[in-house]
């Protein structure tokens, strides 16, 4: 390296030119002392978290479809279900059962929320615990074999 003192009149003025040198400094300290501090810092309490594991749905014939159209239409299993009151109804006399038997709602995608919701609404209005969603896996996300 070389350092030029400049004697000349032009080379006497303000540095126009940033010092990065002591920025780079200062960040490679910081750095350290956040990859020292960082794990002592985060403490975490020991859970064991539960696996998932996609398990496809197994049918049982005791086991109750709803579906809802993107109309928001309900059906009960084939048969359409016209109004809310009749869903609670038909529900009531399903959750006496003994066990109960699981609600598999399958909603179309570009029905409103609020139909799905309405639905839910009603099964708990009915007193059946038991709900599930049936969906399509996504086929860009599943891995092929």
């Amino acid at each position: 390296m070389s350092m030029n003192l400049g004697s000349s009149e032009e080379d006497r003025g303000i540095m126009s030119e940033i010092n990065t040198t002591p920025l780079v400094d200062i960040m490679l300290v910081l750095l350290i002392i956040f990859l020292i501090t960082i794990p002592v810092i985060t403490k975490t309490v020991k859970v064991q978290v539960p696996k998932a594991i996609n398990i496809p749905t197994q049918t049982k014939p005791e086991n109750i479809t709803i579906s809802i159209t993107r109309d928001g239409e309900v059906f009960w299993g084939q048969s359409h279900v016209p109004t809310m009151a009749q869903l609670v109804d038909q529900i009531e006399r399903q959750a006496v059962k003994v066990p109960q038997p699981e609600i598999h709602i399958r909603a179309d995608a570009q029905t409103d929320y609020k139909n799905v919701g309405r639905v839910i609404a009603a099964i708990n209005k009915g007193g059946l615990v038991k709900v599930g969603f049936i969906t399509e896996p996504d086929r860009a996300m599943v891995p092929m074999r």
